[in-house]
């Protein structure tokens, strides 16, 4: 028999310097946003980095399409320094290196990405290197990219490498295919260099609108930095996470998930909404991992077994109650547990085919019965670490009962960190939530964003939205109210909306249809990675979006979603 210890411990980084603030080290988890109005309009983007900083954010970021914005930049800086606003401003800068040799010498630090940064913007066409033509472009780039650091050094600014799964160059997707690995390369390729310059100013990030790929990626990262002896400070983020409710849980899913594993430095919450609202979800995000930190370890006695993994659909299971019938056969839990004088007329799960287990100490000399399901109640304060116990000690299949007693502004987040590494990693054959202050369907819709924002069960069309900053061609949130309200009822489909194409076509990559911003007031339509029609008035977008998915036999009318 063995003793297995559980605890929280954060990975030890570097520390980067990114004008007051500092991320990594020992230093607390930074908060951070970017701002959605126009770089150029000197007043708003004052106004608005002001206000994103009051809500609680340590860094701001702004949009630098040209050396016309990063210049505009300098004169934020300018205006803030005056008002005595000291937090460190970022340019984020695609395509542009001229852009980002102005940025450094305005602004703390400038977030580049590898992806189209040196190399010639992505055409998704497949090119067939030899390994002495890729190595010459690599070298070349890492020449270029030499030049830059010693710039970033004169000036005393900080970078980020921010990699995106959407925007890996065309050499990098035709030798390593739309991958972690390829990420991963395309980071090292950057990397190596600062390695090599001794630049030690530089914040890591690897994104992905799925949260599945971007923590499998992050760790695949963290393991090829160890191996070389580099402790560079980690970003984490998930792009295109969404707005509302799935947007929150789609984020605390992934960023929770890593959190809880003590990775991560910085974060940033991307919701298509206001970039203020983005701050309270970061926050409780960073509460919830100091709160981690501060519990007892779990600690479980017994045999150690592989891991347990389920491909099976996991059930959503609920205390019966009649409001369930106003849900929507989607949304409607699999099982319900009959509850005193309450009926839905859903499926019962009769008491006697459960098999509850409190005492978790006893997990590895417990003999689970065959013939009944085994639900194990979570009462620890320190859920994850449980959750990394459970992973190791459970060798039949077992559902998860969490009692979840918070508002409904929080629960996404609170759920998300909770559950979010345990169903990345494919534990649980289903949840129980309950609750006695949040509702029943509330509960279920909960239930199923869990599962669908780990991609464990997909039950509702998905919307991968981006969070809007300078470059939005369009209102992002009324436009995506409009293509949610005409398409929400389509199941198992993904649906991409994009303010521009600097991302878009390619971090929506997975998305079957694609809504993207190509120059004020007109729209590109996508199937897949295909753009199927261009410059679309935004007026008409709508309905040809629709129009393109009739085309393709993936509509149904409203009125049929729920037979």
């Amino acid at each position: 028999m063995s003793n297995k210890v559980f605890s929280y411990h954060r990975r030890q980084s570097a520390p980067a310097h990114i004008g007051s603030v500092t991320i990594g080290g020992t230093h607390p988890i930074v908060v951070q946003s970017m701002a959605n109005v126009d770089t150029n309009d000197i007043e708003s983007s004052t106004d608005q980095a002001i206000s994103i900083a009051s809500a609680g954010a340590e860094l701001v970021r702004f949009t630098t399409q040209g050396v016309r914005e990063a210049k505009a930049l300098g004169r934020v800086r300018s205006n803030l320094n005056e008002k005595g606003y000291t937090f460190p401003l970022v340019a984020d800068v695609h395509f542009n290196a001229r852009a980002a040799y102005e940025a450094a010498k305005n602004v703390e630090k400038v977030r580049i990405n590898p992806g189209n940064f040196y190399d010639p913007r992505h055409t998704f066409q497949h090119i067939d290197y030899t390994d002495e033509e890729y190595a010459k472009e690599v070298r070349a780039l890492q020449e270029n990219f030499e030049q830059f650091l010693d710039h970033c050094s004169i000036h005393n600014t900080a970078i980020r490498i921010g990699v995106n799964h959407g925007s890996l160059s065309d050499r990098i997707m035709s030798r390593y295919g739309d991958t972690p690995a390829g990420m991963v390369a395309s980071c090292m390729e950057y990397l190596e260099v600062c390695q090599r310059k001794s630049f030690t100013n530089v914040v890591l990030s690897i994104k992905s609108s799925n949260a599945v790929v971007m923590t499998e990626t992050v760790r695949l990262l963290i393991n090829e930095m160890d191996k070389r002896g580099m402790k560079y400070p980690l970003h984490l983020g998930v792009t295109e996470a969404g707005d509302g409710e799935d947007g929150r849980l789609k984020s605390a899913v992934g960023i929770g998930a890593l959190l809880s594993e003590g990775i991560g430095d910085t974060i940033r919450v991307s919701l298509s909404e206001p970039p203020e609202a983005e701050i309270p979800v970061a926050k409780l995000l960073v509460q919830l991992a100091d709160d981690l930190s501060s519990l007892p370890e779990v600690q479980l006695s017994g045999a150690s077994f592989e891991p347990l993994r389920s491909n099976a659909i996991p059930l959503v299971l609920m205390d019966d109650d009649p409001s369930l019938t106003t849900l929507g056969n989607t949304e409607r839990p699999d099982f319900v547990i009959k509850s005193e004088g309450k009926s839905s007329g859903l499926p019962i799960l009769d008491e006697e085919k459960l098999f509850i287990i409190d005492d978790v100490d006893a997990l590895a000399t417990t003999k689970f019965p065959e013939d009944r399901y085994t639900a194990i109640r979570l009462t620890h304060p320190a859920i994850p670490l449980m959750l990394r116990a459970l992973d190791e000690y459970m060798t039949t299949p077992y559902l998860l009962q969490l009692t979840c007693d918070s508002t409904t502004e929080e629960a996404p987040t609170r759920m998300g960190f909770s559950l979010g590494s345990a169903l990345l990693r494919g534990q649980a054959n289903g949840i129980w939530l309950r609750s006695t202050v949040l509702s029943p369907d509330y509960l279920a819709r909960l239930s199923f964003g869990l599962l669908q924002a780990s991609r464990r069960r997909i039950s509702k069309t998905e919307f991968i939205s981006c969070p809007g900053c300078g470059r939005t061609l369009f209102d992002l949130q009324d436009t995506v109210t409009k293509v949610k309200a005409a398409t929400s009822h389509l199941k198992n489909l993904k649906i991409g909306i994009m303010g521009c194409i600097v991302n878009g076509p390619g971090e929506m990559a997975d998305a079957d249809y694609g809504y993207v911003g190509s120059a004020p007031g007109k729209i590109d339509l996508y199937k897949s990675k295909k753009r199927v029609a261009k410059n679309i008035p935004q007026e008409e977008a709508v309905t040809r979006l629709i129009d393109l998915i009739k085309e393709n036999n993936d509509w149904i009318e409203p009125q049929q979603s729920n037979d």
